[in-house]
């Protein structure tokens, strides 16, 4: 591990009894604060056994951090020094929002978990493109992706990723389409076969001519067979470059913490035999041609290997930091260099969907 990421780490186990008593927001704004003080990263952590290609991608190693955590893009320029293989920023919506009502974050310590129910909170895509924008002008040792959404009170959704895709899509280095959160009314209905189509449609209609980025489809994991078929057959149909599975859950496996019933996603350790799941379902429905990129409850170099050889070519953690501290990327990532070396596999891609 970087040093960097080990003195990270060492002042996170002092402070954090301070932050697991302060709202989780409130905890999570400090924290934003602090990282903003910090200087650009100008390298990643890599190696030949680590570095991994998609879309037409460079990534210096497949640990990425997801979305959720720099919903506004103030943080990117420094999670590299975390150990971070790519970055992705968002959910960002064509005009600010405030998201619902506080409380909305909630730790369930006991259960390694965590309830949101945010609300697409984000300042909006301009604010954020000047930050990228001024990022994209000093660099970034990793690629970046850009997650977009729509508006809760929006007329016309498919017109709201549109607009996203035209705003962010000449700053990132690929796009994601997030239909899966659970905590805007009916944006998961977006997931249906017909609807998908009409807005992957809506969004390549906006890439920019000449230049256009790869696109993501982040899904939740609360799907039907029916539905991971649909999902793979517009996938192919439209050339998307990965779909991200998954989102948070709206089920509830057996909880204990005091919070386990509060309203949203669900996402940390609880989630993450589902996530595996999901995984592999679409792995075996798409017959290893969809890329996949694993989120859900990863949060060792284990858990991470085991979505690699289910199917997976990355990975993300957020939930996960909460816990074990910042450094968690980069003990991921020179885990896996170990399992690969221990199962004979020279690159970590060489694993890709092999099972077990």
């Amino acid at each position: 591990m970087s040093l960097f990421a080990s003195a990270a780490d060492a002042a996170y186990a002092l402070v954090r009894p301070i932050i697991h008593a302060t709202d989780g927001e409130a905890a999570h704004n400090l924290t934003l604060s602090a990282l903003q003080t910090l200087p650009r990263a100008r390298s990643a952590l890599t190696s030949p056994v680590l570095a991994t290609e998609l879309a037409g991608l460079h990534f210096p190693n497949p640990v990425g951090l997801a979305p959720g955590f720099d919903k506004d893009a103030r943080v990117a320029h420094a999670m590299p020094h975390f150990g971070f293989g790519f970055v992705e920023v968002g959910t960002l919506t064509p005009l600010p929002q405030d998201g619902n009502p506080r409380p909305r974050l909630f730790r369930l310590v006991e259960d390694g978990a965590v309830i949101n129910r945010m609300g697409f909170n984000n300042g909006g895509q301009a604010k954020a493109a000047e930050r990228i924008a001024c990022l994209r002008r000093h660099g970034l040792p990793v690629p970046l992706g850009i997650n977009i959404g729509a508006n809760k009170d929006s007329a016309d959704r498919i017109a709201d990723y549109a607009k996203g895709t035209m705003a962010m899509a000449p700053l990132a280095d690929y796009l994601t389409v997030n239909i899966s959160s659970p905590n805007t009314p009916g944006l998961r209905a977006l997931q249906d076969r017909g609807a998908l189509e009409a807005l992957l449609d809506g969004v390549a209609a906006a890439q920019p001519e000449g230049r256009a980025k790869p696109v993501f489809l982040k899904v939740a994991p609360d799907l039907e067979p029916a539905d991971i078929d649909d999902i793979v057959a517009v996938a192919l149909g439209k050339g998307l470059a990965a779909v991200i599975v998954s989102n948070t859950t709206v089920t509830r496996p057996a909880l204990i913490s005091r919070h386990a019933a509060e309203a949203g996603g669900l996402s940390g350790a609880p989630l993450a035999k589902l996530a595996l799941e999901r995984i592999r379902d679409f792995h075996v429905a798409s017959g290893g041609k969809v890329p996949l990129v694993a989120a859900g409850g990863i949060a060792s170099a284990e858990q991470a290997w085991e979505r690699i050889r289910a199917g997976a070519s990355l990975v993300q953690i957020y939930s996960a930091m909460v816990y074990a501290g910042p450094g968690l990327a980069a003990r991921i990532a020179q885990g896996l260099e170990k399992l690969a070396a221990r199962d004979g596999f020279s690159r970590v891609a060489d694993a890709v969907g092999v099972g077990e």
